[in-house]
């Protein structure tokens, strides 16, 4: 049985709260004012469950955020498309239209109705989590996250896409993908609230298709503003139910590093690099991005200084993206491999060439890169970097304690040679 709230229009309040009792759950209080909802769910009677007719006097981004924070979980009972659009537009995935059919609503909110059973066994995770991770200034994270998805299911394996990236998500548009709901947030949502689990995962991610092998994805934040949904708690417990859903969770990670909760006064505030922290600190594999340019490796050098305080080096992959001639000069290659190893320590990075045209016809089309042009260069080379480093599967490693920065200095040149035979 559920502790239900209602905030629904007079109108159709009625058949609901009939329909909730003859379901069974407890209906725990109403409130027809929008004003005074927010302090219902602050400081009222707790409630599993609010139910919320999801015009702007009530469904505001200020009322879900407070609803995240208590534990309840917000179901929208949409009049129209209008409403259903606004619903969606806040975030929310659970979206009923009227009429609601009652068994669709059970169905919609059962997964918060545990009964006398306990908790749901949650099943052994075994997946395994590669974060795909750049410096600051675009090197190609995305692209490079997203081929890695496309290759890995063309070998046949369950593979998630997630885009976790809180300054600029870009999953969905490169692959073509509607993201009005973004998948990521409200699976990170559900995490909140104890909800989540293979189901709703699967009901949450849009499906891929590829003639290759299709995927599964969960798409970033609309707008960046919305980075407090992907706090590093709920961040770290949707990976881990992902890993008993996927062999292969490949994550799209934002680029910054900062620890800012050294330089913040309130040390219970989110962060906005939790997520980051989160993706990285859970990771089997990560893969290293950067750009093929004088600017770009600079960042790259620089980035993966900042890495390896917070990553093993021995589950670093580096991957060096667009590399073209007239930005390096004669021999490119043997440049950059010179460069990184002795201004880096990085030995043997995968190097992948610039290949714009087809990755433009990509996007425009709203493919994977190993569909667009199976035998381009670019994607040759992706799924020569993926048959070589990732083409397996390693024991997920449990025990990601963020190391001090003194012990990642000491074992930095000791894992030299590991990091090249891994990269």
């Amino acid at each position: 049985m559920l502790r239900v709230g209602l905030a629904l229009d007079p109108r159709i309040e009625g058949e609901v709260l009939a329909t909730m009792l003859d379901l069974g759950h407890r209906v725990a209080w109403r409130c027809h004012d929008g004003t005074g909802l927010e302090e219902r769910i602050g400081t009222g009677t707790p409630v599993d469950v609010l139910l919320v007719s999801p015009g702007t006097d009530r469904l505001r981004a200020e009322l879900i955020d407070l609803a995240d924070r208590v534990g309840t979980r917000v179901v929208a009972l949409a009049s129209g498309e209008s409403e259903r659009r606004h619903a969606a537009g806040l975030g929310l995935v659970d979206t009923l239209l009227l009429p609601v059919d009652p068994d669709e609503l059970d169905r919609t909110i059962a997964p918060l109705d545990l009964g006398g059973d306990g908790p749901r066994p949650v099943a052994p995770a075994a997946g395994r989590v590669i974060a795909v991770w750049g410096a600051a200034g675009s090197p190609g994270t995305t692209t490079v996250a997203a081929g890695i998805a496309s290759e890995l299911a063309a070998r046949g394996r369950r593979v998630v896409l997630i885009d976790a990236d809180t300054y600029g998500s870009s999953v969905a548009a490169m692959l073509g993908l509607l993201d009005e709901a973004p998948g990521f947030a409200a699976a990170c949502r559900l995490a909140g609230s104890g909800a989540l689990d293979i189901e709703q995962l699967e009901r949450i991610a849009v499906v891929h298709p590829s003639p290759s092998g299709a995927f599964r994805v969960l798409t970033g934040i609309s707008r960046a503003a919305r980075w407090t949904e992907l706090s590093t708690e709920r961040v770290a417990t949707t990976i881990e139910r992902c890993r008993a859903w996927m062999d292969d969770i490949v994550i799209d990670t934002a680029f910054c590093l900062e620890a800012d909760e050294e330089i913040s006064s309130d040390l219970f505030a989110p962060r906005r690099n939790g997520a980051a922290f989160a993706v990285l600190g859970s990771a089997d594999r990560v893969v290293e991005v950067g750009a093929a340019d004088p600017v770009g490796v600079t960042r790259l050098l620089r980035g993966h200084a900042e890495l390896v305080e917070l990553v093993d080096p021995s589950r670093i992959s580096v991957v060096v993206n667009r590399l073209r001639g007239v930005a390096l000069g004669t021999g490119p290659a043997g440049q950059l491999a010179s460069t990184l190893s002795r201004f880096g320590g990085i030995e043997a990075a995968a190097l992948l060439p610039e290949d714009q045209r087809v990755v433009d016809a990509a996007v425009i089309a709203g493919r994977s890169l190993r569909d667009q042009a199976p035998r381009g260069a670019l994607p040759v080379a992706l799924r020569r970097f993926v048959s070589t480093v990732l083409d397996h599967q390693p024991t997920p490693v449990r025990d990601r304690s963020r190391r001090s920065a003194g012990g990642a200095r000491g074992r930095r040149a000791r894992s030299g040679s590991r990091r090249g035979e891994e990269s």
